[in-house]
């Protein structure tokens, strides 16, 4: 038993190790850009497809990926997106040309749309059967997202700085081996289920998720009234409205429509979305303001952002279980984001000639909490709403909610900073202004979020009172 029972955290370790490669992969990239664009000849225009290839593939694909864990088993999907992984960062590592490296960084999108889903699934079934266990193992799960975040800052200035940048992303390698050794010891298996794979309904939902990531992540740049951005949202939109006519009528769908009407699934997606639309916007901006106005260097402001960090892993770990416990999702996930509002609202008054300790460490804090109290509870009433049998599903969901609403705040706070004419300039009175307004936004967001969860999910008396009665 005991045996049996290490072998459930150990397998835990990796699902963590997935979550916090993912998000890493995100961040590692970034001091190392100006590199990557003087050898490999990189336009200014097109350096930031560096980071945009890996979002719009992870993003397009996380429903699908979702879905193929439940058809073909988490397990096999697991490794299969670890295999892909490991294939694109070989190819972003040795590529010589912009083309083959863009064609690395989507790979490496690829293998992250396969395992994040399915790792939340491996998580459901080692843990899903005991309310408590499985609060604790989100928590492990959760905070691993923002040590990859933080991580992933110092070993790409490490690395570039000391070794060379094609090793921001050859570190994945033996990651990727390590894991791939342990997966066949580690891992539950689950039977395939029957089913077709919906190809028609693959590529739909996959091009119009892509076509929305790639029209809202250029539109900063390129303009939200232009050609490419207006063309890229029409796109997406005929592409999922006949990825929803589809679903509505295929007998075996990749996306059973009727999920959304399962309590609590919807409502917690669309406090993901929220979360994320003020959560990520909130980190951009306070690495620019660190960087930009305070004159840090990257490593600098990575060691900044460590406080918040510890914050987040030590609440998410220690002490959002236990009032999840005690006072129920619902109320975790309304506190959550109204503590991340207070912290962003106060991050407003970050001033030119401001200090980390007066004007970023106290109200950083507070948003580290916010977002701690929030995250676990609405994540795991995303996928605890819905079927076992469509637990992939249920994960592939919540984490393209998650990463959509990223997308969306992200692109919506670049275009109030470059309204006020803080996008290109070197004006630290100006780029505050500016950034003081994006966190203005990110707090409304996070408003909003508080009163639609507030207003859309159960509370716990009343999810225990609708289990009694099933």
């Amino acid at each position: 038993m005991e045996t049996r029972e290490s072998r459930r955290w150990w397998a835990l370790a990796l699902i963590a190790t997935a979550q916090f490669m993912v998000i890493m992969d995100t961040s590692i990239i970034g001091v190392a850009l100006p590199r990557i664009q003087a050898e490999l000849g990189f336009s200014q225009e097109n350096l930031s497809w560096v980071f945009n290839a890996y979002v719009i593939a992870f993003g397009g694909l996380l429903l699908l990926g979702g879905r193929l864990s439940d058809l073909l088993g988490a397990k096999r999907v697991f490794a299969s997106g670890w295999v892909v992984l490991l294939a694109g960062s070989v190819v972003a590592g040795a590529a010589g040309t912009v083309w083959v490296e863009l064609t690395g960084r989507a790979l490496q999108g690829v293998g992250a749309a396969l395992i994040a889903p399915s790792a939340l699934t491996l998580l459901m079934m080692l843990f899903g059967g005991t309310p408590k266990e499985l609060t604790r193992a989100l928590a492990l799960y959760g905070a691993a997202a923002p040590a990859g975040g933080t991580a992933g800052v110092f070993l790409g200035g490490v690395i570039t700085e000391y070794v060379s940048w094609p090793w921001v992303f050859y570190i994945n390698i033996p990651i990727a081996l390590i894991v791939l050794a342990a997966i066949p010891a580690l891992m539950p298996s689950s039977p395939a289920q029957r089913g077709g794979t919906d190809i028609a309904g693959a590529v739909t939902v996959t091009g119009g998720l892509a076509a929305a990531v790639y029209a809202i992540v250029r539109a900063p740049e390129a303009g939200w009234g232009s050609t490419t951005t207006v063309v890229g949202l029409i796109v997406a939109v005929v592409l999922l409205v006949a990825f929803v006519a589809l679903q509505a009528r295929r007998r075996t769908p990749l996306v059973r429509l009727g999920i959304f009407r399962t309590p609590d699934l919807a409502a917690a997606n669309l406090a993901q979305l929220l979360l994320g639309a003020a959560w990520i916007p909130m980190w951009f901006f306070l690495n620019l303001y660190l960087q930009q106005v305070l004159g840090l260097g990257a490593f600098a402001s990575g060691s900044a952002l460590l406080p918040m960090t510890t914050v987040i892993m030590l609440i998410m770990i220690v002490v959002a279980p236990r009032l999840t416990a005690r006072f129920g999702a619902k109320a975790m996930v309304v506190a959550g984001l109204a503590v991340l509002a207070v912290g962003l609202g106060w991050l407003s008054f970050v001033r030119p000639a401001g200090t980390f300790w007066i004007d970023v460490l106290p109200a950083s804090l507070v948003t580290a909490a916010g977002m701690a109290l929030a995250f676990i509870p609405s994540l795991g009433t995303a996928i605890s709403s819905a079927r076992p049998e469509e637990g992939g599903l249920a994960s592939g969901i919540v984490n393209t909610s998650y990463q959509i609403g990223s997308a969306l705040g992200l692109a919506a706070m670049t275009a109030v900073t470059s309204a006020l004419g803080a996008g290109q300039t070197t004006d630290t009175a100006l780029l505050t202004e500016g950034l003081s307004s994006a966190f203005v936004g990110a707090a409304v967001i996070a408003v909003a979020g508080a009163l639609l969860a507030g207003a859309t999910l159960r509370s716990r008396r009343a999810r225990e009172t609708a289990a009694a009665a099933a």
